[in-house]
């Protein structure tokens, strides 16, 4: 496993998107191996043989095979250069963690592929909307209390990571996000910087031409 770290990604996932951002934030050259997911090909031997989950991301790097978003995030945190995405104040890193999880675990789950496709064509616009629009009036209340320019005071966390994914999900979804100005703001300034320009889902080598940007 030497060499260039090798990300596993599809370009719409919300989990490898976190994943982007913090590689092009701290500045970690890697290669990037596409597994579509609507080809089912997470699912397939090849893939499995890389993370048994059948999810992405997942993160050759450092002889290991890293999954699972956050933990990636918190990971990449501990062994590589500033900047860093978590606070060293406890009750700060406190918060980071939490508004990561309401978003990593509380949303984005609810109105992933695998949910959609159970729920079916006929539902899974309506659902994906109601979870999304549910789990930002919560998020919201939560922001209002934490944010300064970024979700928690002015610089740049794991939970503006989270943050920047879910928006575009909902704005797949059709969520009116006028009703939702803190997570509006958020979302408007990090997407001026180039990490998470960088990052965007129309910027990588799997998205189809026709949402290129």
């Amino acid at each position: 496993m030497a060499g260039k770290p090798i990300l596993y990604s599809y370009y719409r996932s919300s989990c490898s998107w976190r994943v982007r951002i913090a590689l092009a934030l701290k500045g970690i050259e890697h290669e990037y191996s596409a597994v579509n997911l609507l080809k089912s090909e997470q699912l397939g031997e090849t893939y499995l043989s890389v993370n048994p989950t059948g999810q992405v991301p997942a993160l050759q790097i450092d002889s290991m095979v890293l999954t699972q978003s956050n933990a990636i995030i918190e990971y990449l945190d501990e062994t590589r250069d500033a900047p860093s995405l978590l606070p060293k104040d406890p009750k700060k890193r406190f918060l980071v963690r939490e508004l990561s999880q309401v978003i990593s675990c509380g949303i984005q789950p609810v109105q992933n592929l695998k949910v959609l496709r159970y729920i079916g064509d006929e539902k899974k616009g309506e659902w994906g909307h109601r979870a999304i629009k549910e789990g930002f009036e919560a998020l919201e209340k939560l922001l209002e209390q934490t944010a300064g320019t970024y979700c928690v005071d002015d610089e740049i966390t794991m939970a503006d990571l989270c943050l920047v994914p879910q928006v575009y999900n909902a704005n797949r979804f059709k969520v009116d996000m006028s009703k939702f100005p803190v997570i509006s703001r958020i979302n408007a300034a990090l997407m001026e910087l180039d990490s998470f320009k960088a990052s965007h889902p129309s910027k990588q080598p799997d998205c189809p031409e026709d949402q290129r940007q």
